[in-house]
């Protein structure tokens, strides 16, 4: 059953966002519940029928069908759509595992129906967090368990945002398509920051035993790619996102331990585990990205990404430049990870007092507060000052705070590094 499950959910992911965003356009953004609806029927009947039945020889096109027969079903019993019948016919037919067969026209038609979905989701009118949930649900295929979990919102609250998203789409009778081109800069914004937090939340998972969320991380990139492939939205901004993602994402298989699986820091990692492949496609980006006038975060961040992931080692990195960088966007985009990350610069430049100076005072922080890598940076830097009793102190701190399986076993490794040299000093 656990390999039917696992395989459903492959498929599920890899073609709900497509057949969803299709069937929307040609249904219309008002009957976004319908075209859910049918692919989820799809998904539903394999998990009934294929652990007692088996798996179908061609699982993928056998989901394909199943959404086909229901969307002709529904189309059939209201007269509404009987005109969408043909149009239904025909595409499921191209699609029904024969995209192979169908060249790159039929793939950039599914990719322009998935960006035009991404844009009616990112609807001004619709609240932020409402178009996080909408974008991931329609476009990712995530369930609303999966985005509670990832966001650590109740499921409850997660639907009543859905629902409240989608009835906005309903009362502003949105387009489905990419905007006009005056309208682009504000629904691309909202777009980008989606995909952002998507990326984020993925890149360091807020609970659970996985530091990592892949499936996240990969729907960021696949989507931001999307965008930035584009011709009215292969813009600097997307491009500097992009290869944000790319460099970020070519450090993770050094962020996890491979002993125990806790997580790694910066310092510790093993740069021969960097993917190389992918630090070039994020310095390629980025050169293009510098193209324009326009300066945000994403280009500020992937500047700071980038020289992080030339670095030889964690010491000979330019921390004159990042710390420029991070005064750069404290200025454009403050936030207390900003003032936490440009403190650690700070301490690689002018020592560890420094850094711990620059620190000093934010324990009333409502985020900082709570944020377990707050306590283990100062941590961290009493340590490499000396003062390994206030050290241990700070590691306690962190271990109290809300934090993924890996990154407690961390903690818990540097608490005991701590007792350890603690107790040859004592003798």
């Amino acid at each position: 059953m656990s390999d039917v499950q696992e395989l459903v959910d492959h498929l599920f992911r890899h073609r709900a966002g497509a057949m969803v965003s299709t069937l929307t356009r040609i249904l219309g953004p008002s009957n976004l519940d319908l075209a859910e609806d049918v692919v989820q029927e799809a998904l539903l009947k394999a998990l009934r029928q294929w652990p007692f039945s088996g798996v179908p020889e061609n699982p993928s096109a056998w989901l394909v069908q199943v959404a086909k027969n229901q969307a002709l079903d529904v189309l059939r019993r209201g007269s509404t759509f009987r005109d969408k019948e043909p149009e239904i016919e025909k595409w499921f037919s191209r699609v029904q595992g024969k995209e192979e067969e169908s060249g790159p026209g039929f793939q950039n038609e599914l990719a322009d129906d998935q960006l035009r979905m991404m844009f009616a989701c990112c609807h001004p009118s619709i609240l932020p967090e409402g178009r996080l949930a909408l974008t991931l649900k329609t476009v990712g295929g995530f369930g609303v368990s999966e985005i509670a979990r990832a966001f650590l919102s109740e499921k409850t609250t997660v639907a009543q945002r859905i629902v409240r998203a989608k009835r906005k789409l309903r009362e502003e009778d949105v387009t489905f398509g990419i905007p006009d081109p005056e309208d682009i800069p504000e629904r691309l914004d909202s777009v980008l920051k989606v995909l952002y937090l998507m990326f984020n939340e993925g890149y360091s998972a807020h609970q659970g035993e996985s530091l990592i969320r892949y499936d996240l991380v990969g729907e960021a990139m696949r989507l931001c790619s999307l965008v930035a492939s584009r011709p009215a939205t292969k813009l600097p901004k997307v491009r500097a996102l992009l290869a944000l993602m790319l460099l970020q994402a070519a450090r993770l298989p050094g962020r996890v331990d491979p002993r125990d699986g806790s997580l790694c820091l910066l310092p510790d990692q093993d740069r021969g585990r960097w993917d190389r492949a992918l630090i070039e496609r994020g310095l390629y980006e980025l050169s293009h990205a510098a193209e324009g006038s326009e300066l945000t975060e994403y280009h500020l961040q992937a500047g700071i990404a980038a020289c992080h992931s030339v670095a030889p080692t964690y010491e000979t990195t330019e921390w004159s430049k990042i710390l420029s960088l991070y005064d750069s966007l404290l200025e454009l985009a403050p936030s207390p990870v900003v003032v936490l990350n440009r403190a650690v610069a700070v301490s690689m430049i002018h020592g560890p007092q420094a850094g711990l100076d620059e620190l000093s005072g934010l324990e009333s922080d409502p985020f900082l507060g709570r944020y377990y890598l707050f306590n283990a940076a100062r941590a961290e830097l009493y340590s490499r000052k000396g003062d390994l009793d206030r050290a241990e102190t700070f590691f306690r701190k962190a271990l109290e705070l809300p934090c993924t399986g890996p990154e407690r076993r961390f903690l818990k490794k540097k608490l005991a590094g701590c007792r350890e040299s603690l107790g040859r000093r004592s003798k």
